[in-house]
């Protein structure tokens, strides 16, 4: 792809790095790209579909038998290495987005300093029909901060990958986000999300977007648009609601690639936002400004 895209490899670097080693940052990498790529394999195993067997928090909220396989595989392969740290998995928790919230909360208060927060499939209505859009995306905390994101598509053998403080890779490659400028050459993603509120807000979203964006796009896994955000395939990619488990990797793969990460309002990335906009920060603003004067915020 053309370099002219992208920013220079200079502002992959983050304004702030790990309190961490390096040797124990690039171990817990080891370990989540492992895991990724054993949940990887199970999906591209069952890539022709997987019947639905039950829905969450409503008929659009799906999940396979092939979910906790995956989330199986990558908690075990997780704590085989590291016994000691928590584990906060979708598969985990209750369906509806009060139960996620306070989930995380719940993980956030305990003791233990390291955290790992896990999305099994994310994308799992794509992976029920079959479609090549759905991954794991795999986390590590450290204190309540994210210090380690990975997400794999397995169909693309594509390995997005990120440690605080040490820039974003695809496949061991540094990764920009793009460099479009103006938000009428923004391509944006957003979602269609099975809470009601949140369809609403999606709906007002496209509504104000769409006239002055060059095209919007809906892929279905939050993991897959945050990538793409951070190799600049996407410019912005923006959600109503979302849990800790379909962001908190791609948040940090984001901001090393020198992207921007918020709220909806304009805030720094908690792991408690769940409203979010993920950009190339040079159309970042335009884009909140635009949904907020919808009364999206």
């Amino acid at each position: 792809m053309n370099n002219q895209h992208y920013r220079s490899s200079h502002t992959n670097l983050s304004s702030s790095s790990s309190p961490l080693a390096e040797s124990d940052l690039k171990s817990i990498l080891s370990v989540a790209t492992a895991a990724a790529k054993k949940a990887g394999e199970i999906i591209v195993s069952n890539a022709g579909g997987a019947d639905v067997t039950k829905t969450k928090a409503n008929p659009r909220d799906l999940l396979t038998m092939i979910d906790p396989l995956c989330e199986k595989a990558i908690r075990e392969t997780v704590l085989e290495v590291f016994p000691s740290h928590d584990f906060l998995g979708e598969e985990d928790v209750p369906p509806g987005k009060e139960a996620s919230a306070a989930a995380l909360d719940m993980k956030l208060k305990t003791d233990k300093e390291f955290l790992w927060i896990v999305d099994p499939i994310d994308g799992t209505s794509n992976f029920v029909h079959g479609m090549p859009l759905c991954m794991p995306s795999v986390a590590c905390a450290y204190k309540g901060e994210v210090i380690v994101g990975v997400i794999f598509d397995p169909h693309r053998d594509e390995l997005f990958t990120a440690i605080k403080g040490m820039g974003a890779e695809m496949n061991g490659k540094s990764i920009s986000v793009g460099l479009q400028n103006s938000i009428s050459d923004a391509i944006v993603a957003m979602g269609s999300p099975p809470g009601e509120e949140s369809l609403k807000m999606s709906l007002v979203g496209i509504q104000a977007l769409m006239p002055k964006v060059r095209t919007i796009r809906m892929l279905g896994s939050a993991a897959l648009m945050l990538a793409w955000v951070a190799n600049g395939r996407l410019t912005c990619y923006w959600e109503y609601d979302l849990s800790s488990w379909d962001i908190a990797a791609g948040a940090l793969i984001v901001k090393e690639a020198g992207g921007r990460f918020t709220d909806l309002q304009g805030n720094d990335f908690d792991l408690r936002n769940r409203k979010i906009c993920a950009s190339n920060g040079l159309v970042h603003d335009d884009i909140l400004q635009t949904l907020n004067k919808e009364g999206i915020v």
